[in-house]
């Protein structure tokens, strides 16, 4: 007989976008939740669920919000070693820190020692499942993958492709770069929780003829998804155009080579044009807004309300190590911070929803991750939400769920995750 774990506080599930009339309309508090073989097998009363499942094996978290596990759907794993590194501007600082950290990853060990680390921090601070960009080095991918499916966790990442402006040792070919792709995608693709994603870094590190090969690879296996970088920093996008003079925009750079598409992901999108934005709407290709990243590297204010109401499909990413949190409770704070200044605050059931369901959406895997409903695959976090004395006493003067739900938004870390379960185990953090 299967193991059934019942776990009783307050459960936040959600029924509907909470972009869509009022945020709090859109969100569910049940008083518990059963997993049964890895998967979420009902919501309810904590008296009905406990005499229906006399046999449960129980744990009470009390006034503890539990949630499905956040999902980040755009990370550099190999970049956790020189997370906040200071005071550059995007190409200097991929130049300075990032590339000669990079290049250390084509040694297996460190590899395996990096990713494990990650995912390690990741976890400790409630996320379960994320997007990564490895390294060009097969050995990255490897790495990253093996951890993952040790842990039994959902993950997807790529071999980042880039064979221009970059270190020596750190560049490929667009040949092999399509045959070392095509390998691990052949290899990982959809085995146990494990997804591949297509992944030139971006067109300045890419030829046209490596992008050529990634379109193409791409329409072989057009359920893969496929990640990249548009539109970050104005003197990237004065880059790009002096790469690529026949350009209609940044977009079309990918656009002629076939990398414009639903199952595309393309990160930061700040500094979009009106065609850009239509086309990216157009085929509902997945924008990726990354707050402390854009901040840290100075890069500009995502659109949040703009490109939402103009119905595309946008998720919620920690960028590390040019963001400089390994936290989706930071990064929704840095999400909000920015909202002000944009003139349009998001609500506390907004961020949480963009951290989960808004980011399975950009995956492709809402179906599955992302919410606690029946037959959903059972990853949560647990939320202390009086984990430090600051929080707690504004928490005690909270009016309701949500007033005491924001404190945490705004000041947690690692300290408010009370418990994180992935594939329905509990995990050690």
């Amino acid at each position: 007989m299967a193991q059934k774990t019942l776990l009783k506080g307050r459960v936040l599930s959600f029924s509907g976008s909470p972009f869509e009339g009022e945020p709090v309309d859109a969100t569910q508090i049940s008083e518990a939740v059963l997993i049964e073989d890895g998967r979420f097998a009902a919501v309810g009363t904590s008296a009905d669920l406990s005499a229906a499942h006399p046999d449960a094996q129980v744990t009470d978290y009390g006034d503890h919000l539990i949630m499905a596990g956040f999902i980040d759907p755009h990370v550099h794993y190999p970049q956790t070693a020189m997370i906040a590194s200071w005071g550059k501007r995007l190409i200097d600082w991929l130049n300075t820190y990032t590339f000669p950290e990079e290049m250390k990853f084509g040694d297996p060990d460190y590899a395996v020692e990096i990713a494990n680390r990650y995912l390690n921090l990741t976890a400790a601070h409630g996320t379960t499942t994320m997007c990564s960009f490895c390294t060009i080095h097969p050995e990255s991918v490897e790495a990253f993958f093996t951890a993952a499916q040790a842990r039994g966790q959902r993950v997807v990442a790529g071999k980042t492709c880039m064979d221009r402006n970059a270190p020596d040792g750190l560049r490929d070919t667009a040949q092999t770069a399509y045959d070392q792709s095509k390998v691990l995608l052949q290899k990982w693709h959809g085995v146990d929780r494990i997804s591949y994603a297509i992944t030139p870094r971006f067109s300045p590190t890419s030829t046209p003829e490596q992008l050529e090969a990634m379109g193409a690879l791409w329409a072989e296996n057009p359920d893969c998804l496929m990640q990249t970088h548009l539109s970050e920093q104005t003197d990237e996008i004065e880059w790009v155009r002096s790469l690529f003079p026949d350009a209609r925009d940044y977009l079309d750079t990918y656009e002629q080579f076939g990398l414009l598409g639903a199952h595309g992901l393309y990160g930061h999108v700040i500094h979009l044009e009106p065609r850009e934005r239509d086309r990216l709407r157009e085929v509902d290709a997945a924008l990726i807004h990354c707050p402390t990243s854009n901040t840290f590297i100075g890069s500009g204010l995502f659109d949040m309300n703009g490109l939402v109401l103009d119905g595309h499909r946008v998720g919620l990413a920690t960028d590390t190590g040019g963001g400089s949190s390994f936290s989706m409770l930071r990064t929704m704070a840095a999400a909000y911070e920015i909202g002000q200044l944009r003139g349009r605050p998001l609500h506390p059931a907004q961020l949480l929803w963009l951290g989960t369901v808004g980011s399975a959406r950009t995956l492709r895997m809402d179906d599955c991750i992302g919410n606690i409903a029946h037959g959903m695959e059972a990853d949560l976090v647990v939320l202390d939400l009086a984990s430090t004395p600051a929080i707690s006493q504004r928490e005690a003067h909270a009016d309701d769920l949500w007033e005491a739900i924001f404190p945490t938004i705004m000041m947690g870390d690692d300290r408010a995750i009370a418990d994180v379960w992935i594939g329905g185990r509990r995990v050690a953090i």
